[in-house]
Protein backbone atom coordinates (compact mmCIF):
# COMPACT_ATOMS: atom_id res chain seq x y z
CA UNK A 1 0.00 0.00 0.00
CA UNK A 2 1.23 3.24 -1.41
CA UNK A 3 0.86 6.36 1.07
CA UNK A 4 1.77 10.44 0.41
CA UNK A 5 3.76 12.10 2.58
CA UNK A 6 2.12 14.70 4.26
CA UNK A 7 4.34 18.08 5.79
CA UNK A 8 3.12 19.51 9.40
CA UNK A 9 0.91 21.73 7.01
CA UNK A 10 -1.01 18.89 5.66
CA UNK A 11 0.73 19.67 2.03
CA UNK A 12 1.76 16.78 -0.40
CA UNK A 13 5.33 16.97 0.09
CA UNK A 14 5.64 14.52 -3.32
CA UNK A 15 7.28 11.85 -1.77
CA UNK A 16 5.51 8.30 -1.22
CA UNK A 17 6.17 5.51 1.49
CA UNK A 18 5.27 2.24 1.09
CA UNK A 19 3.38 0.41 4.06
CA UNK A 20 4.12 -3.27 3.87
CA UNK A 21 1.65 -5.86 3.46
CA UNK A 22 3.00 -8.35 6.11
CA UNK A 23 2.13 -5.39 8.63
CA UNK A 24 -0.58 -3.06 7.32
CA UNK A 25 -2.58 -5.54 5.09
CA UNK A 26 -2.71 -8.97 6.94
CA UNK A 27 -5.87 -10.80 7.73
CA UNK A 28 -6.90 -8.97 11.57
CA UNK A 29 -6.98 -11.50 13.91
CA UNK A 30 -9.99 -10.55 16.12
CA UNK A 31 -9.19 -13.06 19.08
CA UNK A 32 -5.21 -11.62 19.41
CA UNK A 33 -6.77 -8.16 19.41
CA UNK A 34 -9.51 -9.10 22.16
CA UNK A 35 -6.50 -11.18 24.28
CA UNK A 36 -4.18 -8.27 23.84
CA UNK A 37 -6.38 -5.51 24.75
CA UNK A 38 -7.36 -7.59 27.88
CA UNK A 39 -3.64 -7.82 29.10
CA UNK A 40 -3.16 -4.30 28.44
CA UNK A 41 -6.34 -2.84 30.76
CA UNK A 42 -5.58 -5.59 33.23
CA UNK A 43 -1.83 -4.22 33.64
CA UNK A 44 -3.33 -0.86 34.30
CA UNK A 45 -4.84 -1.96 37.00
CA UNK A 46 -3.24 -1.40 40.85
CA UNK A 47 -4.67 -4.18 42.64
CA UNK A 48 -4.71 -2.29 45.42
CA UNK A 49 -8.31 -2.58 47.13
CA UNK A 50 -9.05 -4.45 50.28
CA UNK A 51 -11.50 -4.65 53.15
CA UNK A 52 -11.37 -6.13 56.23
CA UNK A 53 -11.99 -9.45 57.09
CA UNK A 54 -13.86 -10.41 61.03
CA UNK A 55 -10.25 -10.84 62.29
CA UNK A 56 -9.20 -7.88 61.19
CA UNK A 57 -11.58 -5.43 62.92
CA UNK A 58 -10.83 -3.50 66.60
CA UNK A 59 -13.63 -4.72 69.00
CA UNK A 60 -14.36 -6.61 71.35
CA UNK A 61 -14.69 -10.72 71.29
CA UNK A 62 -17.09 -10.78 74.14
CA UNK A 63 -20.13 -12.15 73.40
CA UNK A 64 -23.07 -10.15 73.06
CA UNK A 65 -26.05 -12.07 74.94
CA UNK A 66 -26.73 -15.83 76.02
CA UNK A 67 -26.58 -18.71 73.91
CA UNK A 68 -30.21 -19.53 74.05
CA UNK A 69 -33.50 -18.61 75.11
CA UNK A 70 -33.86 -14.60 73.43
CA UNK A 71 -36.05 -15.88 70.91
CA UNK A 72 -33.09 -14.04 68.37
CA UNK A 73 -30.33 -15.85 66.28
CA UNK A 74 -27.07 -16.68 68.03
CA UNK A 75 -23.98 -14.38 67.78
CA UNK A 76 -20.52 -14.60 68.90
CA UNK A 77 -19.24 -11.40 68.86
CA UNK A 78 -20.03 -7.90 67.43
CA UNK A 79 -17.30 -8.41 64.97
CA UNK A 80 -19.54 -10.39 62.94
CA UNK A 81 -20.03 -9.86 59.12
CA UNK A 82 -23.79 -9.74 60.44
CA UNK A 83 -22.97 -6.91 62.09
CA UNK A 84 -23.17 -3.58 60.84
CA UNK A 85 -19.36 -2.63 61.50
CA UNK A 86 -18.80 -5.78 61.08
CA UNK A 87 -15.69 -7.85 58.90
CA UNK A 88 -16.37 -8.27 55.47
CA UNK A 89 -17.09 -12.53 53.92
CA UNK A 90 -14.68 -12.94 51.03
CA UNK A 91 -14.14 -9.22 50.44
CA UNK A 92 -11.27 -7.90 48.09
CA UNK A 93 -8.34 -8.27 48.65
CA UNK A 94 -4.64 -7.03 47.39
CA UNK A 95 -3.97 -9.06 43.76
CA UNK A 96 -1.68 -8.44 40.72
CA UNK A 97 -4.06 -8.65 37.47
CA UNK A 98 -0.96 -8.98 35.07
CA UNK A 99 -1.29 -12.19 32.91
CA UNK A 100 1.51 -13.19 30.41
CA UNK A 101 0.87 -13.38 26.42
CA UNK A 102 3.15 -15.04 23.81
CA UNK A 103 5.40 -11.96 21.60
CA UNK A 104 4.13 -13.84 18.74
CA UNK A 105 0.36 -13.45 19.56
CA UNK A 106 0.88 -9.83 20.63
CA UNK A 107 2.84 -8.94 17.58
CA UNK A 108 0.05 -10.08 15.05
CA UNK A 109 -2.49 -8.10 17.45
CA UNK A 110 -0.95 -5.24 16.69
CA UNK A 111 -0.63 -6.10 13.24
CA UNK A 112 -4.10 -6.47 12.96
CA UNK A 113 -5.01 -3.29 14.30
CA UNK A 114 -2.87 -1.34 11.85
CA UNK A 115 -4.22 -3.30 8.95
CA UNK A 116 -7.69 -2.67 10.58
CA UNK A 117 -6.69 1.32 10.65
CA UNK A 118 -5.06 1.15 7.40
CA UNK A 119 -8.28 -0.82 5.52
CA UNK A 120 -10.31 2.13 6.63
CA UNK A 121 -7.82 4.69 5.39
CA UNK A 122 -7.07 6.08 8.67
CA UNK A 123 -3.12 6.08 8.45
CA UNK A 124 -1.47 9.57 8.10
CA UNK A 125 1.91 9.20 7.14
CA UNK A 126 4.12 12.71 7.95
CA UNK A 127 7.73 13.93 7.37
CA UNK A 128 9.96 13.45 10.28
CA UNK A 129 9.48 16.99 12.25
CA UNK A 130 10.04 18.81 15.10
CA UNK A 131 8.97 22.18 17.24
CA UNK A 132 11.55 25.05 17.61
CA UNK A 133 10.09 25.14 21.15
CA UNK A 134 7.03 23.46 23.23
CA UNK A 135 4.01 25.10 21.83
CA UNK A 136 0.45 23.49 22.40
CA UNK A 137 -0.46 26.11 19.98
CA UNK A 138 1.58 24.24 16.98
CA UNK A 139 0.28 20.81 17.71
CA UNK A 140 -3.02 22.29 17.67
CA UNK A 141 -2.38 23.76 14.44
CA UNK A 142 -0.97 20.69 13.16
CA UNK A 143 -3.92 18.75 14.17
CA UNK A 144 -6.12 21.16 11.90
CA UNK A 145 -4.36 21.21 9.14
CA UNK A 146 -4.96 17.44 8.96
CA UNK A 147 -8.45 18.00 9.51
CA UNK A 148 -8.47 15.79 12.32
CA UNK A 149 -9.97 18.26 15.16
CA UNK A 150 -12.45 16.36 16.36
CA UNK A 151 -11.38 13.08 16.29
CA UNK A 152 -8.54 11.13 18.82
CA UNK A 153 -5.75 11.02 17.27
CA UNK A 154 -2.61 8.99 17.95
CA UNK A 155 0.87 10.67 16.71
CA UNK A 156 3.83 7.92 16.74
CA UNK A 157 7.16 9.00 16.40
CA UNK A 158 10.32 7.09 15.07
CA UNK A 159 12.13 8.60 18.27
CA UNK A 160 11.60 10.18 20.90
CA UNK A 161 10.72 13.94 20.31
CA UNK A 162 10.67 16.08 24.05
CA UNK A 163 9.10 19.19 22.69
CA UNK A 164 6.44 17.27 20.14
CA UNK A 165 5.20 15.58 23.34
CA UNK A 166 4.98 17.95 25.62
CA UNK A 167 3.46 20.33 23.24
CA UNK A 168 0.55 17.63 22.63
CA UNK A 169 0.35 16.42 26.56
CA UNK A 170 -3.03 19.06 27.57
CA UNK A 171 -4.84 17.97 24.60
CA UNK A 172 -7.54 15.28 25.69
CA UNK A 173 -8.13 14.19 22.26
CA UNK A 174 -4.42 13.77 21.36
CA UNK A 175 -1.35 11.18 22.30
CA UNK A 176 2.11 11.21 21.27
CA UNK A 177 4.20 7.75 21.43
CA UNK A 178 7.24 6.25 19.87
CA UNK A 179 7.02 3.57 17.46
CA UNK A 180 8.69 1.20 20.34
CA UNK A 181 6.00 2.08 22.67
CA UNK A 182 2.78 0.75 20.37
CA UNK A 183 0.19 -1.11 21.60
CA UNK A 184 -2.94 -2.28 20.28
CA UNK A 185 -4.95 -0.62 22.44
CA UNK A 186 -3.67 2.86 21.38
CA UNK A 187 -4.01 2.31 17.85
CA UNK A 188 -7.91 1.19 17.93
CA UNK A 189 -8.72 3.79 20.72
CA UNK A 190 -7.69 6.40 17.86
CA UNK A 191 -9.97 7.68 15.13
CA UNK A 192 -6.76 8.71 13.25
CA UNK A 193 -3.26 7.46 13.45
CA UNK A 194 -0.27 9.82 12.36
CA UNK A 195 2.99 7.86 11.36
CA UNK A 196 5.98 9.59 11.01
CA UNK A 197 8.58 8.62 8.03
CA UNK A 198 10.93 7.24 10.57
CA UNK A 199 8.15 5.79 12.72
CA UNK A 200 7.06 3.27 9.54
CA UNK A 201 10.50 2.40 8.87
CA UNK A 202 10.76 1.37 12.85
CA UNK A 203 7.28 -0.65 12.63
CA UNK A 204 8.29 -2.53 9.24
CA UNK A 205 12.10 -3.77 10.91
CA UNK A 206 9.84 -4.62 14.59
CA UNK A 207 6.73 -6.82 13.13
CA UNK A 208 7.37 -7.37 9.60
CA UNK A 209 9.82 -10.83 10.67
Amino acid sequence: MEVNVLNVSGKETGAKVQLPESVFGIEPNDHAIYLDVKQFLANQRQGTHKSKQRNEIAGSTRKLYKQKGTGGARAGGIKSPLFNGGGRVFGPQPRDYSFKLNKKLKTLARKSALSYKAKDSNIIVLEDFNFESVKTKSYVQLIADLNATNEKTLLVLGAANNNVYLSSRNLKKAKVITADQLNTYDVLNAGKLLLTAGAVKTLEEALAK
